[in-house]
């Protein structure tokens, strides 16, 4: 990275105005269920040491093979990111010393990483902007130090379950200059990599990583400050909060006249500050060189073809395309895409009942509301695209109202039955005959003599409450808008 230059003669640094300049890189272990040079488990959470063997432990002697749909969602990604493909393409050795690291080395790309040169598009104040993404590399996972949480305790235990995890590294280029937009793609990225079916993008176990690099420049000009890179981000809140504070800090450094060291620092999240890990000078060598035990990976057309053909739609294009065929919101078609899975349950009803609005509708007021109390995904809910849809029509064509709806949607996901045989089980066909509705009409008017004095002294809102009777009394199987269009008209005549 370059210094910043000099101040113009006659402006005082303290006055000088400056912008950030943020790159993040992004580690996500990739959806596989072995690791990538062998055939240990990748499982979450099992027991320390338990899922390892001499291959990831680093013992001597030992030959990795490389995990062929490890590759694959690699490069899916990389495509997904709009990356030229080097084909062919290798790994090299990093050299370094970490106690999580059995071999002494980690086996990544540098020379000739698996994509370059591609972008993804950020939605920022309205509008999308565009990141550039410098690299997408496969590399291999280390382990977890487990540093004892007791007072008094001097030690650390290694835990080696995660060391050789297929890891992918995607480094941006420093073409972010804010908070937000910084947010903005951490979100979109984990969305595209959950839709490419890539990666579980679990913070929480570990399984989407991001860090950190920010500098300062004075505000419009070109150049680059010097850069300082966060570490120890293990969530996207961590992350802004680390940016945040690490703006705030330069920038007073260089307003008081003071240079900003070329470190990489650790976040503190309880503390919310940053501290210095290693300087310049500390900078570790890693002597790359090409991987000896490793082939390079020839990618073929008729491979690439393949994997190219199986990289879903992304959200931004899909969100636009529900906007234009379905005639969607912007509001609406953003959340229907937030996740790949409603989606995909969206269209599947639409295919079964052509009435985009209303399926959007119910899906999002109330399937999404009830699978986030039972704290479930839309894949596991009970009730099928079809027969969601079938729920609709029944809806959108007056055969029952929505109370009943929300009520048969129940007694579908208990007894797995369709509407129809609900609705037809129960009897609960809304009443839209005005003969059948006429006698409850007249037994509520005479039943509720104060909201009938309110209505016809003037409060057309005590309508709602005679409705209300109507529908107790018809057990809920009453058209409610064409009561309340008898009751005004009888009222109206009481006058």
């Amino acid at each position: 990275m370059l210094c910043l230059t000099a101040p113009e003669a006659g402006v005082r640094v303290s006055d000088m105005e400056y912008e950030p300049v943020i790159g993040l890189e992004t580690h996500a272990e990739l959806l596989t269920e072995s690791k990538l040079w062998c055939r240990c488990s990748t499982r979450f959470g099992e027991p320390p040491n338990t899922q390892t063997c001499p291959i990831c432990l680093g013992m001597p002697g030992v030959l990795p093979v490389l995990n062929e749909r490890a590759f694959e969602l690699a490069l899916r990604a990389a495509l997904a990111l709009n990356c030229a493909i080097n084909r062919p393409t290798f790994f090299d050795r990093k050299n370094y010393y970490y106690p999580d690291l059995p071999k002494n080395y980690q086996v990544s790309q540098n020379y000739c990483n698996l994509g370059e040169d591609g972008w993804i598009e950020i939605p920022v104040d309205a509008e999308l902007r565009r990141v550039g993404i410098h690299n997408v590399h496969l590399e291999e996972d280390a382990g977890k130090n487990l540093h004892a949480q007791h007072g008094g305790a001097h030690y650390s235990l290694v835990d080696l379950n995660r060391a050789g995890t297929p890891l992918l590294e995607i480094v941006t280029r420093p073409e972010m200059h804010s908070v937000a937009e910084a947010d903005a793609f951490m979100h979109t990225l984990r969305r595209l990599l959950l839709y490419a079916g890539v990666s579980d993008c679990k913070m929480q176990e570990g399984s989407l990583r991001f860090e950190a690099s920010v500098s300062m420049r004075p505000a419009g000009s070109d150049g680059l400050g010097t850069r300082v890179e966060v570490k120890n981000l293990n969530s996207i809140k961590a992350v802004r909060g680390a940016l945040e504070y690490e703006i705030e800090r330069q920038t007073r450094r260089l307003r008081e006249g003071r240079p900003v060291e070329m470190e990489t620092r650790l976040w503190d999240a309880e503390r919310g500050r940053s501290a210095v890990m290693r300087t310049k000078e500390e900078a570790q060598d890693y002597r790359y060189f090409p991987e000896p035990d490793l082939l390079p990976v020839e990618i073929s057309d008729r491979e690439l073809a393949r994997v190219r053909a199986s990289v879903p739609e992304m959200p931004v294009l899909r969100r636009s395309r529900f906007e234009r065929d379905y005639g969607l919101s912007e509001y609406n078609a953003s959340v229907l895409t937030d996740s790949k899975q409603v989606a995909d349950y969206f269209e599947a009803c639409v295919a079964a009942y052509d009435s985009p609005g209303s399926v959007a509708n119910w899906i999002m007021n109330e399937a999404l509301a009830l699978t986030n109390r039972r704290g479930i995904g839309i894949a596991e809910f009970e009730i099928s695209p079809e027969r969601l849809a079938g729920l609709v029509r029944l809806l959108n064509e007056g055969r029952i109202n929505a109370r009943v709806a929300r009520d048969i949607m129940h007694k579908m996901i208990d007894t797995g039955k369709d509407a129809p045989t609900l609705v037809r089980e129960e009897g609960a066909e809304q009443v839209s005959d005005r003969s059948a509705l006429d006698p409850v009409i007249q037994q509520v008017i005479e039943e509720n003599p104060q909201p009938v004095q309110d209505y016809l002294a003037g409060s057309k809102k005590a309508v709602g409450a005679l409705v209300g009777q109507v529908m107790r009394l018809s057990r809920g199987k009453a058209d409610p808008k064409l009561a309340g269009q008898m009751l005004r008209q009888k009222l109206d005549r009481m006058q």
